[in-house]
């Protein structure tokens, strides 16, 4: 596609499919090793779109502050070109896939496009320190000139969108935004545009999906989208919540209510009030506190513990689990009354198995903040290591990953701690088809054992788990549940109906 065509032909498009089309007209016109369109604002910008860079630069942020190349782009109205020694950082160091990418020295430009709200780069990269000097200055402006019209016209649709929901966009609303959901996954596209749809809404949200993929995020994306999104966002973990104190801090008591109820205290009800409940973990409710939560839910009403009236409250419950409940249902463990009053707008979080494709966008998301953690100008990783992350099954999900990345990324800063550019080439992960020798091994050592009950050798081998888990954690039980990839008050509760002591030490 030619760039004079580019604006009509695109015009009406996402913005993705836009910037990927726009990629390939320029790669048409100009010769480079990598290219790069890149979009924001003052302070940060991301890659749309690019080819010759790593799979991770996808996911990165670029704080304007952190690259001056970046920056003398962002404010010129001109295509900048810099010096093929020049000493400024270059954004892209490490990136580049070309093998010769470590070269200090190599030819680099790049111009903007100043929409209404935000800002388009475009940036050329080439190892050969004069490949750009050929280039009349004439076509270069020129080729400015066409991508700023196309790109114009273009964002006028996303200029007017963003322009109609600034007005309604709290501060609270836009600190959301930085934590985004990452993902250009078919299932992430469509569970974004099942976010966008129900926040709007009044309805309560069910949250389903297996633990680490993110659900307390999609939680909060809820809320911070929705007419609420000035007011609280209240979370509570029901997993830890003991029937001793749950009515309590659901609800509220007041001073004198039980031994030591010293004063009067809010539930997380009325501390909600106006705003958003996020019940995490709500399968793990008793059935008892089950019912006293469906009738707050069917009439608005809270009664803290000790108190003579009721208190009326508007509070949008959203609630997340990784359990079956329709199967809870069933097996009378959850009430049907209330998971029908949970559920009004369910959403799936997918398990990162389903979205490998999102794991460069996620790996180089999570560098991009490692980088400053570890101190490093750049912290990159080999196409091998990121091959390994895409060929795994990801039983913890989003966060079983950002563990992973991040421990490969201090082991490689421990063994390059000279190294501006940090690069990671190991990561202690098994690939799947050594997980199913693993798995078929077992099966074929369990099948020549003496038979026993199954729920008998679940015990025994559960016990066996958690001993050993806390035993290589010091008693630790927090580290131990980590481990196991389990909730702390889940574990705490396994061991205690398994028989095994729960305090200090394993017995």
């Amino acid at each position: 596609m030619s760039l004079s065509r580019l604006s009509l032909a695109q015009e009406g498009r996402e913005v993705k499919q836009y910037a990927k089309s726009l990629l390939s007209a320029l790669s048409q016109s100009v010769t480079a090793d990598a290219i790069a369109i890149l979009y924001g604002d003052q302070h940060a910008l991301t890659i749309l779109a690019c080819n010759g860079l790593s799979a991770d630069a996808v996911g990165r942020q670029f704080l304007l502050t952190e690259q001056p190349r970046l920056m003398s782009i962002f404010e010129s109205d001109e295509l900048v070109s810099f010096p093929a020694n020049s000493d400024l950082p270059d954004p892209y160091d490490g990136l580049l896939l070309a093998e010769e990418s470590r070269l200090p020295v190599h030819a680099c430009m790049g111009f903007k496009v100043a929409l209404q709200s935000s800002t388009l780069l475009v940036t050329f990269d080439c190892l050969k320190p004069d490949s750009f000097e050929h280039l009349p200055e004439v076509y270069l402006k020129t080729l400015q000139a066409i991508v700023s019209s196309s790109a114009l016209r273009m964002f006028e649709a996303e200029r007017l969108y963003e322009q109609a929901r600034a007005s309604t966009l709290t501060q609270s609303q836009k600190s959301v935004k930085k934590q985004i959901l990452v993902g250009e996954s078919a299932v992430m596209h469509s569970l974004k545009s099942e976010i966008e749809l129900v926040a709007g809404s009044e309805f309560n949200v069910l949250i389903q999906g297996d633990t680490g993929t993110g659900k307390e995020l999609v939680a909060k994306h809820v809320h911070f989208n929705s007419q609420r999104n000035d007011k609280p966002f209240i979370q509570i973990n029901c997993a830890a919540l003991p029937d001793s104190i749950a009515e309590s801090e659901l609800f509220g008591h007041k001073k004198g209510a039980f031994t030591g109820a010293d004063k009067d205290r809010l539930g997380k009800f009325a501390a909600a009030d106006g705003g958003t409940l996020f019940l995490d973990e709500v399968g793990e409710l008793s059935l008892t506190l089950q019912s006293k939560l469906l009738r707050v839910l069917q009439s608005g009403e809270v009664q803290a513990v000790g108190a003579d009236h009721i208190h009326i409250v508007d509070v949008r419950v959203v609630a997340a689990t990784n359990r079956d409940l329709k199967e809870e249902v069933r097996r009378g463990k959850f009430r049907a009354d209330l998971y029908h009053r949970l559920s009004v707008y369910p959403l799936f979080v997918p398990p990162l198995s389903e979205r490998l494709d999102d794991i460069p966008l996620l790996v180089g998301f999570f560098l991009e903040q490692l980088r400053g953690t570890l101190n490093a100008k750049q912290v990159v990783m080999d196409r091998q290591a990121l091959s390994r992350l895409m060929h795994y099954d990801w039983p913890g999900n989003v966060r079983e990953l950002e563990h992973c990345v991040s421990r490969a990324a201090l082991k490689a800063k421990h063994q390059q701690w000279q190294a501006n550019i940090i690069e990671i080439h190991d990561i202690d992960i098994a690939p799947k088809h050594h997980q199913q020798i693993q798995q078929a091994e077992c099966i074929t050592t369990q099948e020549k054992a003496p038979p026993v009950a199954m729920k008998f050798a679940v015990e025994l081998l559960q016990k066996d788990m958690i001993v050993n888990a806390m035993e290589r954690h010091g008693l630790n039980w927090s580290a131990a549940a980590r481990e196991l990839e389990m909730d702390r008050a889940n574990l705490v509760r396994l061991a205690k109906r398994l028989g095994l002591d729960v305090k200090k030490q394993i017995s």
